[in-house]
């Protein structure tokens, strides 16, 4: 049972459950991340210093050209990838980033997803119906 339940635009992938990495920034996979190291590595975002691998990323809005397709992939095939991708407004370089590299996606939420979700958040996303839960909360969130 999930303690809330978020709709968004039907996605892309398989479902997933995962920890939720959050934050009100925008997302380019070329810009913001050292792919090899797995962490986020522009100072000036709020995730920065974070590792993402594993996690489930929500962020603002999708940044950044059609690197973010192959990038995306790479990370994949390296085992240094977010388990999923949720945005506010994706676009639509980034959802034929997430098709080529498998990875669970959804966009255009009911809600501000960056302020519905939280770091430390056990969530689980159903593309399929696009449907976002979350089953169970860390903290509040500050």
């Amino acid at each position: 049972m999930s303690l809330v339940e978020i709709k968004g635009h039907l996605g892309i992938g398989p479902t997933v459950r995962g920890i939720a990495l959050a934050a009100p920034d925008d997302f380019s996979a070329r810009y913001d991340l050292d792919r090899d190291r797995g962490i986020f590595s522009r100072p000036s975002h709020k995730l920065y210093g974070e590792e993402f691998v594993g996690r489930i990323l929500v962020l603002n809005a999708a940044k950044g050209g059609v690197a973010s397709a192959w990038m995306l992939r790479e990370m994949v095939e390296k085992k240094k990838a977010p388990l999923g991708l949720l945005l506010n407004d994706g676009n639509p370089v980034m959802a034929q980033g997430a098709a080529f590299a498998q990875m669970p996606f959804m966009d255009r939420f009911d809600v501000d997803i960056t302020s519905a979700i939280f770091t430390g958040d056990k969530i689980e996303i159903v593309p399929a119906q696009g449907i976002v839960r979350i089953l169970s909360r860390i903290k509040a969130k500050d």
